[in-house]
């Protein structure tokens, strides 16, 4: 990055109110400081991603790196070796089961957090969350976990397709929309951009945000 570059940030979270203070403090101060870089906020946009109604289809692929790591207690429900306590950085020679299941689990998680209590998650309705998984990549990153605490994580970047079976699927991939998907993301891991959209008819929507 050179001085004078123009980049688009995106800010995602499934409170309403946290985006509008966070707007609200952009508007009145236009500098954002990200590290030791400074930013001059030249325009604000609201974005409201939505997959769609049932019958619409689509792709939502992982703007940065998706985080999963299998639990020591569920290798050997896997047939993953594991000669230690720590969990597992999800591999594509471990398939996908695991990678699907722990995704799930963590947006159940999620769920928990931030829908009412009388919506089922996405563990409580048939049918899995994503009906296409394409892996783009694998990569290791070492990201600053705390001031004095530095660790690397094993990523992968993915195009999901997924078709919406009715408003409890579509909320569940809104929600992946506004909280990422995997672990770990308050540190930027997991952000994920709708990047195709078609109505039940299967012609093409506008609102994408790749």
């Amino acid at each position: 990055m050179q001085e004078g570059d123009e980049r688009t940030l995106l800010i995602s979270a499934p409170q309403e109110q946290l985006l509008a203070d966070v707007a609200e403090d952009l508007t009145a101060d236009r500098e954002l400081n990200i590290g030791q870089m400074p930013f001059h906020i030249d325009e604000l946009t609201s974005l409201s991603p939505d997959v769609g109604e049932p019958g619409s289809s689509g792709t939502i692929e992982t703007g940065t790196g998706l985080l999963v790591r299998i639990p020591p207690w569920r290798c050997d429900d896997y047939g993953i070796e594991n000669p230690g306590e720590e969990a597992v950085y999800w591999q594509p020679e471990h398939t996908i089961k695991p990678l699907r299941e722990q995704v799930e689990a963590n947006l159940d998680q999620k769920h928990d957090l931030f829908s009412p209590e009388y919506l089922p998650g996405p563990s409580d309705t048939e049918g899995d969350l994503f009906e296409g998984y394409e892996l783009l990549k694998t990569f290791a990153v070492p990201l600053q976990v705390t001031a004095d605490q530095e660790l690397t994580f094993v990523l992968s970047k993915w195009q999901f397709n997924y078709t919406v079976r009715d408003d409890d699927h579509r909320r569940h991939l809104n929600l992946a929309l506004d909280c990422g998907l995997g672990e770990r993301n308050a540190l930027g891991l997991g952000f994920c951009n709708l990047v195709e959209k078609r109505d039940p008819y299967g012609d093409p929507a506008a609102e994408v945000h790749g």
